[in-house]
């Protein structure tokens, strides 16, 4: 069984326009969890909570049994955090970057920070702005794992990497969560990336949690059903959710337990991204206005 190294209890932090109500999952050791929601969601709102760079209103967060509001500082040194790539001080060296950001770990591995740069194939002389996207969202992940980091939060990594970068990067995080036993939380809008990796989902909309499960179990509650338009009821036609005609076709999202009832159709696995669709606008889809 795996160990539980963190647990968000009732997270609630109130803002004038929004408000993070009463959030509550758990990540175990080792597991690539998959954060995702629409913009505004609060996805970036709880991650900052969990590192403590906000201060929540209600509620509890404890990582490896210590509380991050009573160990702050304990707390930063087990945490690595990327929010994108590095994109800060621009003009100075990967080498004087480091030689300023180790100060503030007091666990920092010197010798697995260059092993690192080995596995990643970093030129530590090189200047931050000559690194590619992918390479400043590689030099970040050694930065994160050289301090000892059990979790990762990861907002956005793979955001404006090409599709081979992205494919390299998911790759680092799969070796890090199954080798290093590293838990990762994983924020994107690139959804077929969570499709590769991703061994649990939370799905949070509009500061409320909707769901947290396995990955497997998360999908099997839908399923994504295809067929003739002239073949379909009316009956039918509302229990699809995200509905879009093409031709004389039609493709939607179903709940698992309407199944049954289109046994005479395409009835296929649901992706995530069929998934937030349908979470999102649901069966009454957003009209046009136009």
């Amino acid at each position: 069984m795996s160990n539980t190294v963190l647990e968000l209890i009732d997270v609630t932090k109130r803002y004038a326009s929004f408000t993070l109500d009463h959030v509550s999952f758990h990540a175990d050791e080792g597991r690539i969890i998959g954060f995702i929601g629409r913009n505004g969601a609060g996805k970036t709102t709880t991650m900052k909570a969990i590192y403590g760079l906000i201060e929540i209103d209600e509620g509890s967060i404890i990582l490896d049994g210590k509380s991050v509001k009573k160990d702050e500082q304990d707390i930063k040194n087990d945490i690595g955090l990327l929010f994108g790539g590095i994109d800060y001080y621009p003009n100075q060296k990967v080498k004087t970057l480091t030689s300023v950001t180790k100060s503030f770990y007091s666990n920092w591995d010197e010798a697995l920070y260059r092993k690192w740069l080995k596995y990643f194939e970093l030129d530590e002389e090189k200047r931050i702005k000559e690194l590619s996207n992918g390479m400043k969202v590689k030099y970040g992940l050694a930065v994160a794992l050289s301090h000892g980091a059990k979790l990762l939060i990861l907002d956005e990594p793979t955001s404006g990497l090409d599709p081979v970068s992205r494919d390299e990067v998911l790759d680092c995080f799969m070796k890090i969560a199954k080798m290093k036993g590293t838990t990762i939380i994983f924020s994107t809008h690139v959804i077929s990336d969570l499709e590769k990796c991703a061994d649990d989902i939370v799905y949070i909309q509009k500061g409320k949690i909707v769901k947290a499960a396995t990955a497997e179990e998360f999908k099997s509650g839908y399923l994504k059903v295809e067929g003739e338009v002239n073949s379909l009821t009316s009956s039918l036609k509302d229990k699809i959710g995200h509905y879009r005609e093409h031709g004389n076709k039609f493709a939607g999202t179903i709940p698992a337990e309407y199944k049954n009832d289109f046994a005479s159709y395409d009835v296929t696995e649901a992706s995530l991204e069929d998934i937030m669709l349908f979470i999102e606008r649901g069966v009454e889809d957003e009209e046009s206005p136009f």
